[in-house]
């Protein structure tokens, strides 16, 4: 028997799609790793913010603390530092709190509290950094003193 022409044309479709599958298949493998890495690029970026709100949170709850002395009698925490390190039971290891305080130029008192956290990236691709130093700080007036009713 011999093969009719539509035959033929339905074995060089099959043969096409079969190319076409084996250059997706190609493309994919050239272009996975670069998927991969953006993907965990994104995942860093994401994580890096996070602790970095998370910084920004922690030194306000600092700065809170130590700019009202009445809150601070209040207060179950210590210090600023303690204070402050509630807010980043999320971090680990915890990041290091140092709190500055002063007089400005019209007579003001302030308090500034500074928190510092060394990120670790998952990121080992060369030429990207495997840590990121972060830093926020806040700086607060302190309340008044409120008048004794003596």
């Amino acid at each position: 028997m011999s093969a009719s022409p539509a035959q033929g044309l339905d074995t060089r479709r099959v043969a096409k799609s079969q190319r076409r599958l084996g250059a997706a298949v190609v493309e994919l493998a050239v272009l996975l790793p670069l998927l991969v890495l953006i993907f965990i690029l994104t995942i860093d970026f994401a994580r890096v913010y996070y602790c970095s709100l998370s910084l920004m949170n922690c030194a306000r709850a600092g700065a809170l603390y130590a700019c009202d002395p009445t809150t601070a009698a209040e207060s179950p925490f210590a210090s600023a530092q303690a204070a402050a390190l509630a807010d980043a039971t999320n971090l680990n290891p915890q990041p290091t709190v140092t709190s500055v305080s002063g007089v400005d130029a019209q007579g003001r008192a302030y308090v500034t509290v500074t928190a510092s956290y060394v990120f670790q990236t998952i990121t080992g691709f060369p030429g990207l950094p495997a840590q990121v130093p972060l830093q926020r700080s806040v700086t607060m007036f302190q309340a008044a003193g409120t008048p004794s009713s003596n």
